[in-house]
């Protein structure tokens, strides 16, 4: 009988290449998780210092596994099925490559506005890189992309997306973000649970830092 089970999930490396974790990097990687988990896929954090303790929401969030060694020492053995997402590729991910490749390795941290260019250090390494469209995305972002490319087969410049949305502060003030998102079913950015509120919270302490 032929076998009619799913293929199985990709791994989504994050090289958290910090010393510290920030809240919007946890309220990031906790939805990385959840949505790789919900998918059949798994999610890597790679390089997490010994000293760094995580955040209470990623302690026991399903889909995460944290490991203090780099992407090199984890997958050895793996180098050619390893594909860094990266802004300097000269080639656009497509469903093709999840036959290609298994693993799918994001240099942290990809929302830098502007852009450090912080994947050069993964790129010095020699993995084959894809790049997902010319626009900055956060990290959460980033894989939520390549995951509907490699894995539901969706062409990345058939994701539906918005960019650099307007956020309201309150009735006076608005921010825009610098930044690439899916849409979501309702017609707003896909961010993570919080992020609204540490936006705002963020902006205030800027305003306030004004006067």
């Amino acid at each position: 009988m032929a076998n009619l089970s799913p293929p199985p999930g990709k791994t989504f490396v994050v090289e958290h290449l910090d010393p510290e974790l920030e809240a919007w990097s946890s309220l990031e990687y906790y939805t990385i998780a959840s949505e790789c988990h919900n998918s059949g896929a798994k999610f890597l954090l790679s390089s997490v210092p010994k000293s760094l303790k995580l955040p209470a929401n990623l302690q026991h969030v399903q889909g995460l596994t944290v490991e203090t060694r780099g992407i090199e020492d984890i997958y050895t053995d793996k180098k050619d099925r390893v594909c860094l997402l990266d802004p300097a590729a000269s080639q656009d991910l497509s469903p093709e490559d999840g036959e290609t490749f298994e693993i799918f390795l994001f240099g942290g941290i990809l929302g830098d506005d502007p852009p450090r260019d912080r994947t050069s250090e993964l790129r010095k390494k020699g993995y084959q890189g894809r790049r997902l469209g010319p626009v900055q995305m956060t990290t959460d972002t980033a894989v939520r992309v390549t995951r509907i490319v490699v894995q539901d087969k969706v062409a990345v410049e058939q994701v539906p997306y918005i960019d650099h949305p307007e956020l309201k502060i309150n009735k006076n003030e608005s921010t825009q973000m610098p930044f690439r998102y899916v849409k979501g079913n309702d017609g707003r950015p896909i961010m993570p649970d919080g992020m609204l509120d540490l936006i705002k919270k963020d902006s205030e302490k800027s305003l306030d830092d004004l006067f």
